[in-house]
């Protein structure tokens, strides 16, 4: 075994051999200041702590904790933990005022907006418009010219045969029905096109027209047939089943399809929310036309 000799005069020092170091004691060479002393190197000695520190051994990397740490690092999105559906909604609720939701950030409207008078023939352009605009998503989805539109087939959802009962009861009732005007009209195009050539755009317009309507879209419903039908609840706000387990069904899909997507195709689903909300609101506005 060699040893080590710590000090200014090592030079000095005679060599130790294996068998002296065994035979003899540890010399040591004193002087006025300094004390020389050898140590064996061949292993570290646990018991050896001159500062007396707790000495850690170095953990070696795993793909785990490397895995872990990358994680740690990646910016978090609201709701992103509880799946991407929850991203959706949150941007949606944030293009909300305070008033009208909790989430809300949007700054309300200086210019107050008309009195809520609706009219029939108001409400039936509107219910003409999003006809179209549910015939137009709906016959997309059975296409499928992207695989996973195919997913969103017979969710229970599906709105457009629900409007042409509602507009044959009012034909029955005497009144005229319009042809679709401007807003669904351009609402329809712009889905269809959309929906050849970017698919996480078109899932966002799909998530916020269904499931914006049984919400905010059930209190305008009973609003407005209070007002002007006597109350009577139409066949658009009913649905067979249960709509909370129907929106769960679909919630789960949309979680699934969003999956395989980037990063980056979920952010510009999320970026197309503003539109969403840009089209289907000048339909409604058709209500007090």
């Amino acid at each position: 075994m060699n040893t080590q000799l710590f000090g200014s005069k090592m030079a000095s020092i005679p060599a130790i051999s294996q068998s002296q170091l065994f035979l003899k004691k540890t010399q040591f060479i004193s002087t006025p200041k300094t004390s020389f002393f050898t140590i064996p190197i061949s292993k570290p000695n646990k018991s050896l702590n001159l500062y007396g520190l707790k000495i850690k051994k170095p953990v070696a990397a795993t793909a785990e904790t490397a895995a872990a740490a990358e994680e740690k690092g990646k910016k978090r999105y609201p709701g992103e933990g509880k799946g991407f559906v929850e991203e959706m909604r949150f941007v949606a609720m944030k293009l909300h005022t305070k008033d009208q939701a909790k989430e809300g950030e949007k700054e309300a409207q200086e210019k107050p907006l008309p009195k809520w008078e609706p009219s029939i023939d108001g409400y039936l352009k509107f219910l003409v418009d999003s006809k179209l605009v549910y015939d137009t998503l709906e016959k997309i989805v059975d296409k499928a010219d992207y695989p996973e539109y195919a997913e969103f087939r017979n969710t229970g959802l599906e709105r457009a045969e629900s409007l042409a009962k509602d507009l044959a009861w009012f034909k029955e009732q005497g009144y005229s029905i319009p042809e679709p005007s401007s807003p669904g009209l351009n609402y329809s195009a712009y889905v269809e096109e959309l929906s050849k050539k970017d698919p996480q755009a078109f899932i966002c317009h799909f998530y916020n027209t269904y499931f914006a309507h049984s919400a905010g879209g059930r209190m305008i419903g009973k609003k407005v047939a209070e007002m002007i039908l006597n109350g009577k609840e139409l066949e658009f706000y009913k649905w067979d089943g249960d709509l909370k387990q129907l929106l769960q069904n679909v919630r789960d899909k949309l979680n699934k399809v969003a999956e395989n997507w980037t990063r980056e195709e979920k952010n510009h689903c999320l970026e197309e929310t503003e539109k969403s909300f840009k089209f289907s609101g000048e339909i409604l506005r058709l209500i007090l036309s």
